[in-house]
């Protein structure tokens, strides 16, 4: 009788397992060479065959951590094509370039480079702050090459502050989102972030009720514990594919909440936090903005219906259950990509907690231009959606 089994293991593309799987790791800015990422790097190399060499810690490093193709942005080179935008807000005016300078704020927390874009145009009174924070791998130049914030701040007149993480920090540039020093006021990257705010208003005179911050992916999931840790000094917060406050205290549960609360490796099941960590939740009501794609396969969706519901909770409790009425629209963008929007408004009508998801997107930035990394250019204008946002606000008035 013949066999129906096949005698020689069917061939599998080890290369590709390893990329998936290093990918997994990177896109959480996960260290590989210690701790428990390390136990399971060795365990999956092993796992992968005999006499197969394990993926090393510079692989899984060196990976790609977002889920669209990456650019180089040159050094200083944030000045860009004008893309054809359909802005809520209004449509941009040529470029007139005001100055992009670099700096590096210190404190007991360790050392930040930051860049900040004044625009040429002075408005009347003090300008407004708004403050971007990269995702994994990006830099200023980059992020603000992507984004376009700068040409809004030409148009609206306000700063663009762009902190950068160290790589020293992390190795994948990541903010470190999920670690519990990195959660709390006065201590580790929030206490950079607010100081490098700091020196920015004390030294163009910006007004500290117009303070506004945003971001993507780790950089999104920085700027809700941003909104949480220092709710006096951010009148709102922008979050573009990012995660909920409190949502991971380690790297393993890093992992398992980028994947919306479970791991895809084995052996990475999400954890319960100890005694120590607790599960930390929302509790400052302060204005959000999201966005995030429904095919988002880096950050799942999930976590930016979290960040909302998360930003209505603590609305609520501060303010009332009833507080918020909520609306929902559809849409198609310029570019092609449909959209789906719900807003939750406060007595006056004035939106509180803003909900994007972009139909059939990953995981970039929406209505991006192409000279960024990271950025989905058919998509609606996350930008200026987020500009019209910050500016409408209380806090705000006009600029």
């Amino acid at each position: 009788m013949k066999n129906p089994f096949p005698t020689r293991a069917p061939s599998f593309d080890t290369r590709a397992i390893r990329a998936t799987i290093q990918k997994a790791f990177a896109s959480a800015g996960l260290n590989s060479r210690v701790g428990l990422m390390r136990e399971v790097s060795d365990s999956i190399g092993r796992a992968l065959g005999a006499g197969r060499q394990a993926a090393t810690s510079s692989q899984l490093e060196s990976v790609g951590v977002i889920d669209v193709p990456a650019r180089v942005i040159p050094e200083g080179d944030a000045r860009w094509a004008p893309p054809d935008r359909d802005a809520s807000i209004g449509a941009l005016p040529p470029s007139q370039p005001g100055s992009f300078t670099a700096r590096q704020f210190s404190n007991a927390a360790g050392t930040r480079s930051y860049k900040t874009y004044v625009p040429a145009a002075s408005p009347q009174g003090p300008h407004a702050v708004v403050v971007m924070l990269h995702g994994c791998t990006q830099s200023a130049d980059d992020f603000a090459a992507g984004t376009q914030m700068n040409r809004l701040a030409d148009a609206h007149g306000f700063l663009v502050v762009y902190p950068e993480q160290a790589a020293q920090a992390n190795p994948s540039k990541c903010w470190n989102w999920f670690q519990p020093q990195d959660q709390r006021h006065g201590a580790g990257e929030p206490s950079l972030i607010a100081g490098i705010v700091d020196e920015v208003l004390q030294g163009h005179g910006a007004d500290p009720r117009r303070v506004f911050v945003a971001g993507l992916s780790a950089g999104a999931a920085m700027a809700v514990v941003m909104g949480q840790t220092y709710p006096e000094l951010f009148a709102g917060v922008g979050a573009h594919s990012g995660l909920p406050y409190g949502s991971a205290h380690d790297i393993a549960s890093a992992l398992a909440a980028m994947k919306g609360g479970r791991s895809g490796l084995p052996g990475l099941k999400l954890q319960p936090a100890d005694a120590k960590a607790g599960r930390k939740r929302a509790v400052q009501a302060v204005p959000i903005i999201v966005f995030h794609g429904d095919r988002d396969h880096t950050v799942q969706q999930t976590n930016g219906a979290d960040i909302a519901r998360q930003a209505r909770q603590a609305h609520g409790a501060q303010f009332g259950e009833a507080a918020l009425r909520e609306s929902t629209q559809a849409g198609v963008a310029k570019g092609g990509r449909r959209y789906s929007r719900t807003v939750h408004a406060d007595a006056q009508g004035r939106p509180q907690v803003e909900s994007w998801t972009m139909h059939g997107a990953g995981h970039a930035w929406s209505g991006g231009h192409a000279s960024g990394s990271y950025t989905d250019p058919t998509g609606p204008d996350a930008s200026a959606e987020m500009v019209r946002f910050f500016l409408a606000l209380p806090q705000a008035g006009t600029a």
